[in-house]
């Protein structure tokens, strides 16, 4: 895809992560509408670049672009319908015919040039792994796997990192989709979490080896109005009741009623676990592989 574009999405792209994250701070919540906006912005400039190459590869562009797009927009009818009940099935038709049509458009015509272009291939590769992870529980939140699969639509590829690698990556940079550089750089930037937390605890002279690095203590008063998971042996939680909490105000809802029970028992502080905004992480990620492509494999690479 055309170098200008790839800018231009990147900039589209550290602009959009930004504003979700500071979204994803404050409320825990991010609109649809941002990763539509975004998507929508990705797939028009992506078939600009890609149109003058002809019918063909426009073609595969658009079909793992549509199903990229179909993440982000409420087409099963809130699960209502003959469409809701069968939104699982068509959602499945969808995923292997395009990677069909597409895996046999790169056996036929071959990848780049008039045949399938590898940005196609890149963000196909991307909306799979992204709903393999959400589906496996690796991408706990929904915003985070359609935060990953905008990413595959605004910078399918970005092959030259801006500051310089180390040569024996640039092949493997140029090859890997963007947005799997991305993650694995806010994978390796979540280090962070469990040493910050470290430093609160031994600041109050609360560290532990067993629980220093995961959780600290706040007062139970605070405890409605903070994202965090309880994680106190005082106040065991069932993994099943918190898995079934789905936005923010239900999780505000349970954290209060929780709090009145720990004060009912005369409990003042009580040991949490920080409600991770990964889309924070997953920001600085998509600046790291701007800058310098997969750090793990930059770092490997200078071994």
């Amino acid at each position: 895809m055309g170098s200008v574009w790839l800018d231009l999405g990147a900039l589209f792209l550290l602009a959009g992560l930004t504003f979700a994250a500071v979204l994803d701070v404050r409320t825990r919540e991010v609109p649809d509408r941002l990763w539509q906006v975004l998507g929508v912005l990705g797939v028009v400039g992506g078939s600009v670049v890609i149109a003058p190459d002809g019918t063909l590869p426009l073609a595969f562009w658009l079909l793992s672009a549509g199903l990229a797009l179909e993440h982000v927009f409420p087409w099963d009818a809130g699960g209502e319908g003959w469409v809701g009940e069968w939104a699982d099935y068509l959602e499945l038709i969808a995923y292997v015919g395009v990677s069909a049509l597409v895996g046999f458009g790169a056996y036929r015509w071959g990848i780049g040039g008039g045949g399938v272009p590898p940005g196609a291939v890149a963000l196909l590769v991307t909306v799979l792994i992204a709903r393999g992870l959400f589906e496996a529980g690796v991408l706990y939140g929904g915003a985070d796997a359609k935060a990953l699969i905008i990413a595959g639509i605004l910078v399918p590829l970005f092959p030259v990192p801006w500051i310089g690698v180390p040569a024996s990556t640039h092949l493997l940079t140029s090859l890997v989709p963007y947005a799997i550089d991305l993650l694995m750089d806010a994978a390796l930037l979540s280090v962070v979490v469990p040493i910050a937390v470290a430093v609160v605890n031994l600041r109050r002279s609360e560290f532990s080896v067993r629980t220093g690095f995961t959780t600290y203590t706040i007062p139970v008063g605070e405890l409605p109005h903070r994202f965090v998971w309880v994680r106190d042996p005082r106040y065991p939680v069932d993994p099943e009741a918190e898995a079934s909490i789905e936005t923010s105000e239900e999780d505000r809802r349970w954290r209060t009623k929780v709090a009145r029970e720990l004060e009912s028992r005369g409990i003042s502080r009580v040991r949490v676990g920080p409600q991770l905004p990964f889309i924070v992480l997953m920001a600085g990620g998509a600046l790291g592989a701007l800058l310098l492509g997969n750090w793990i494999v930059d770092l490997l690479a200078l071994v």
